[in-house]
């Protein structure tokens, strides 16, 4: 088990957190108290608590029932840029010194806000936090399963007219249970016509189906949470026996897995910490990295989710920086500016901690 201060001290790689899903207790009382939006809960203590309800007792509706209270206080481009601004200011205090954060601009035009003012405002507030903090940044738009195909065209559209302002890629998110992405294939063939970055939730709730759907005919090139993968994996331990052609094809084109462990739990998407496949993806050399997902309702970080997979699969610092470096390549960056910061930053500063904490290269 790694100490927890130098797990904090690590340099991260955060690709999978949804803006909604990652504000500060203490901001969300402070916006909802100027528009008079009656909370759940008061003091900061009670509202974290229901906040957490739903993963704690794994409930995927309570667990998506938290999500009109955040949306509803970010419907003004202040607050929009403010909540941005400060998804910034927490990669920094847990080192992340990339990541891309996702939210759906269509949440946030109840009153009146048109989509490009919603990604402006949050562009402000991400441009605002990378001045201050030097920490590095894209932006990714998504689309709703449940929503019209029309809407999800559009969303794409607009991911792909903010490409040189920020926006990196477009997500679909959403109940993946009756409702196949395919149904808005019109909104992937736009993506992928510019010749821009497609991630895709696909096997968190859902099976394999779902996450062939993903990649073969929506062109994902990242699959979000991917965990019933293992569906397609027959395996005794971390030993993998066979595969199916899917997980074959994932491991060979080496596409990557945005892994939420905690938020998987929480939601039911895996059993446990014990029984997640992240350890057996890792060990067999899938690209897969750690995600935050929802900080706020799963109570998280990128240092507790780190925490989690160094005490409970025994990652030592070498296996998290490979972690980290499977994230920087799977980023939606061009290429040399990953290539930048996997050698100028992550492996620099994994190095200096090893050499200031006494670890050896191979731990």
């Amino acid at each position: 088990m790694i100490p927890e201060d130098i797990l904090k001290s690590v340099p991260k790689v955060e690709l999978h957190q949804h803006l909604d899903g990652g504000l500060r207790v203490p901001t969300i009382i402070e916006l909802a108290e100027k528009q008079n939006f009656k909370l759940p809960a008061e003091d900061p203590k009670s509202l974290k608590a229901w906040f957490e309800e739903g993963c704690n007792l794994k409930s995927l509706t309570l667990y998506l029932k938290t999500f009109n209270v955040t949306t509803a206080i970010m419907q003004t481009e202040e607050n929009l840029t403010r909540i941005a601004y400060e998804v910034v200011q927490d990669w920094k205090k847990e080192n992340v010194v990339y990541g891309e954060v996702r939210f759906a601009p269509i949440f946030h035009t109840a009153e009146g806000l048109s989509m490009d003012r919603v990604v402006e405002a949050v562009l402000r507030g991400l441009d605002q936090g990378k001045k201050e903090t030097g920490v590095e940044y894209g932006l990714i738009l998504c689309a709703m399963r449940h929503q019209s195909p029309e809407i999800s065209l559009e969303v794409a559209k607009l991911a792909v007219a903010f490409r040189d302002r920020g926006v990196v890629g477009f997500d679909l998110a959403g109940d993946e249970s009756g409702n196949p992405p395919k149904k808005h294939l019109d909104a992937f063939q736009y993506i992928r016509k510019k010749n821009f970055n497609i991630t895709l939730h696909a096997g968190e709730a859902f099976g394999l189906d779902s996450i062939w759907q993903a990649i073969q005919v929506c062109g994902a090139h990242r699959i979000g949470h991917g965990t019933h993968l293992i569906d397609d994996v027959n395996h005794e331990g971390l030993m993998i026996e066979s595969m199916g052609d899917l997980a074959h094809y994932v491991l060979d084109k080496r596409i990557p897995l945005e892994m939420c462990l905690s938020s998987n739990i929480g939601t039911g998407a895996a059993e446990s910490f014990a029984n997640h496949p992240f350890p057996l993806f890792f060990r067999n050399h899938f690209r897969v990295f750690l995600c935050t997902d929802n900080p706020l309702m799963s109570n998280t970080s990128m240092t507790k989710e780190m925490k989690i997979a160094s005490d409970t699969y025994g990652l030592n610092l070498k296996d998290l920086e490979r972690v980290t470096v499977n994230a920087m390549k799977s980023s939606f960056l061009h290429h040399d500016e990953k290539l930048r910061i996997i050698y100028q930053v992550i492996k620099k500063q994994y190095a200096d901690i090893r050499q200031a904490y006494g670890y050896s290269d191979w731990n």
